[in-house]
Order: C-alpha cells, then sequence, then structure tokens
C-alpha cells in the first residue's frame, strides 16, 4: 500500500469527513547515477555553503525567509502548520461545477482520499451526491507548506484529489498562433476532410484500457543498457552518428482526404492481422509478447514482417486443423498445378 502524504479531514459545509490523503501516482524513469568519467566514481549531489564552499550536513540545514538583505527569519514545520492550523488539515470545498467543464491543462498531481476512522458514512455520503450530479468539488488546501487550489472527482468507489495550477500559473493562449476555424480558407478545415476524420476517428475509438499502454521508449532503452552489458562495453561512451538529421521540408499542399482514407484503409488491414494473430496463437502456444498494447507491438516491427509472420502462423495453423475432410482440395490443387505445369510445357515445346 501506498504511504500516508498527510491526514485530515474534508470541510462540507459543516460537515467534517476525516481523511487519509495517498499517492495515485509513481514514476517509473530510470535511477541514473552521475559518474566521474575518470574512475566511475558517484559523483554525490551536495549542498554547498555559498561562503565558505564547503558541503553542509542534512542537519544543519534550516529554512529561511530573507526580510533584508543578509537578514533571515528561521521557520520550521510547526512555523508552517501554526500559520493557519485549519488550513494545513483541512480540505476545504469551496464550490462545486460541472466536471467537464475544468480544462484538463489545470490539473498537475492526483492523490486518493481514503476514509479514516469515523468517517466512512460522510464519504459515502459526498460520494454518492457527487456520482449522481456529475459534479467536481473545488477545494483549498495545504500540502508541504503551500496553498493548493484541488479539484476532487469521484472514480469508481474513490474520491480523487486533484491538486491544480493556479489561473496566474497558466499562461494564455492569446499569445498563441492557432488556425481559424472558419471553413473554405487554407488553415481552416473542410467539410469533406471533417467527414473523413471523423470517420477515423470512430474506427480507433476503443473502451477505455489504460493497461494496453506502456513506456516502449524506456524498454528500448533497457535493451541498449542491456546489450552493452553483453558485449562489455560498459565503461564505453557510444560516439555520435554519423546519420544526419532529415532536414525539414517545406511546407506544402496535403491532399488531408487521400491521406485520411489511406490510413482508414491501413486500420482496416492491420485489424485483420491483428485478429488472425489472436486467433492462431490462442489455438497453437499462449502469446509470447511481454507488451500488452497491440499499438506498441505494431510499432516495434513493419507491417510487411508482421503480413509475412502472420501468413507463416495461418499456414501452421491451417496446417494443424487439416482433417480428412479437407485433404480432398489441397489433392486436387496440387492436380490442378501438376496440370498447369504440364500444358505449360507442352505449350513451349509446340512453340518450338
Amino acid at each position: 500500500m501506498s504511504r500516508i502524504i498527510w491526514k485530515g479531514a474534508i470541510a462540507f459545509g459543516l460537515v467534517n469527513i476525516p481523511v487519509i490523503l495517498r499517492p495515485a501516482s509513481r514514476s517509473q524513469s530510470l535511477d541514473l547515477d552521475l559518474l566521474d568519467l575518470r574512475d566511475m566514481a558517484p559523483v554525490g549531489y551536495q549542498r554547498i555553503n555559498k561562503s565558505t564552499g564547503k558541503p553542509v550536513d542534512k542537519e544543519h540545514i534550516v529554512k529561511g525567509y530573507q526580510y533584508a538583505k543578509d537578514e533571515y527569519v528561521l521557520l520550521n514545520d510547526e512555523d508552517f502548520r501554526q500559520a493557519n492550523v485549519e488550513a494545513t488539515q483541512t480540505v476545504d470545498i469551496v464550490s462545486f461545477v460541472d466536471a467537464a467543464s475544468i480544462p484538463p491543462y489545470y490539473f498537475d498531481t492526483p492523490y486518493y482520499l481514503e476514509p479514516d476512522k469515523r468517517g466512512e458514512r460522510g464519504y459515502a455520503l459526498l460520494h454518492e451526491t457527487m456520482r449522481r450530479t456529475g459534479k467536481a468539488a473545488l477545494a483549498l488546501v495545504v500540502l508541504r507548506a503551500r496553498q493548493h487550489l484541488a479539484a476532487m472527482l469521484v472514480h469508481e468507489d474513490a474520491l480523487v484529489l486533484n491538486t491544480m495550477r493556479f489561473a496566474d500559473e497558466v499562461l494564455p493562449m492569446s499569445e498563441l498562433r492557432l488556425p481559424k476555424a472558419a471553413r473554405g480558407k487554407a488553415t481552416g478545415a473542410h467539410a469533406r476532410e471533417v467527414e473523413m476524420a471523423t470517420k477515423l476517428v470512430e474506427d480507433m475509438t476503443e473502451d477505455w484500457a489504460p493497461e494496453q499502454y506502456r513506456d516502449t521508449y524506456r524498454d528500448d532503452l533497457m535493451a541498449r543498457i542491456e546489450a552493452k552489458i553483453e558485449s562489455g562495453k560498459t565503461h564505453q561512451l557510444t560516439p555520435p552518428s554519423e546519420e544526419e538529421a532529415a532536414p525539414r521540408q517545406g511546407a506544402k499542399v496535403i491532399d488531408m482526404v487521400a491521406l485520411l482514407r489511406q490510413s482508414l484503409g491501413k486500420r482496416g488491414k492491420d485489424k485483420q492481422e491483428d485478429e488472425s494473430e489472436s486467433e492462431t496463437e490462442s489455438e497453437t502456444e499462449p502469446a509470447r509478447r511481454k507488451t500488452p498494447a497491440r499499438h506498441a507491438a505494431a510499432r516495434k516491427q513493419p507491417a510487411a514482417k508482421r503480413t509475412g509472420a502472420t501468413s507463416a502462423k495461418r499456414a501452421r495453423s491451417s496446417g494443424s486443423k487439416t482433417a480428412g475432410t479437407k485433404r480432398a482440395p489441397a489433392r486436387r490443387d496440387s492436380h490442378a498445378s501438376a496440370a498447369r505445369k504440364s500444358s505449360g510445357t507442352t505449350g513451349k515445346k509446340r512453340a518450338a
């Protein structure tokens, strides 16, 4: 179970619901160390005293607010708590909004809210009310000595608290150069293009299944690391590649409808191959791929190779399932083939 980040209560009008805050996300980035190339010794992150240039031990480090040049007020965790005791212990709901109305760029970090002792009834009440109304609760909460705007959302049986950015932390879109929505212009979307794009979106629409996606670049990087270990090149830096990046092409007129039509055709072909592959694998042997995402697997190998592999699997599968009733057509095919060869040879002799 994930660690407890914070304990407090949800303030819902006059109702207080004791809750526990737990992290709802984790980092899967590779843990890389900094090394000294000369002797492979780790390079640590040292806190340096700017006056003496010497490292400072952790127990000697405190927080301070500079109120005048070289003059500081020292602060510790108790100062942060006593600044506003209630704010540091409460998820204070200030309003409710339609959950779909919150722009996605306001969201920051998700946390799970779990009912604490004697908090189950109030938790269930708030959860069911928000589920029925489809609302999100906007709240203020202090975490790690900083106040956050947060959105409380319903997901399955849980309440999720997602910290948000304040409005002044979001850069305005007015500075962006965006295409106009007007149709018929060079930068606008034409009706035929929208129609074809809508078909592609509908064809690519699936049920939400996040477990089928994964960080395939991390897998590729780990494969490269393992290859360097196996080849004994662990202390050798890879020289820059002689291949240069392809120059960027200038702007040109693109036939969007043709590209969308090709995309739809490719989607249909890939679907048939995926379905045939899955049927063959289930009948012959368990799937060997570790990657659960068929999308990731599709990126790993070219379409031609997948087609060849699928054809081979189909051939093995059809061979293993051939029964007595299906052998007759095969013999007829072989006789037909022999007849064709014979006729071809006869034709050549006649020509000669």
